[in-house]
């Protein structure tokens, strides 16, 4: 799995909106990624998150830039598909100072968000604590969107 670098975990299972079962988290773990390679260089901060972390599945920093990727947290059907991109809140993001664009070359909606990384803990903290804390928001509000309108996607 190509997220076991970034996270540490409790011990403690709980259900997610009743959806999946996941670990509760404690922080994650930002990590610089060497732009010749590919390969993590140092770790730069571990930073306490809220339960909106169980959408992130990357989490590094690239040219001084943050790069978080985040999804739906669980497998979604076809219809589901398309219609978690047509009614996701992107300008939330970017109302935020948050860029944020789709990769469609996942298996489920994904998302990337960008921020620039500052050497300051407590900055790098408020921007992932924000950044969590709107990814945790949208995706709840996606799903109750969406709810009741596969008909509108078959």
């Amino acid at each position: 799995m190509n997220t076991t670098y970034n996270r540490y975990v409790t011990k403690k299972l709980k259900i997610n909106h009743g959806r999946k079962i996941s670990m509760d988290f404690s922080s994650l773990v930002l990590m610089e990624k060497d732009k010749e390679t590919g390969f993590i260089t140092k770790e730069l901060g571990s930073f306490t998150v809220s339960d909106g972390a169980v959408y992130v599945k990357k989490l590094f920093v690239l040219d001084n830039t943050v790069n978080l990727y985040f999804d739906t947290n669980k497998d979604v059907e076809e219809w589901e598909y398309s219609a978690i991109y047509d009614v996701f809140n992107y300008n939330i993001f970017e109302e935020n100072d948050f860029s944020i664009e789709d990769c469609l070359d996942e298996f489920n909606p994904t998302f990337l968000v960008k921020f620039k990384y500052d050497e300051k803990y407590e900055i790098v903290k408020g921007k992932l604590d924000k950044c969590v804390s709107l990814i945790e928001e949208s995706m709840e509000a996606v799903f109750k969107d969406i709810e009741g309108k596969e008909a509108e996607y078959i």
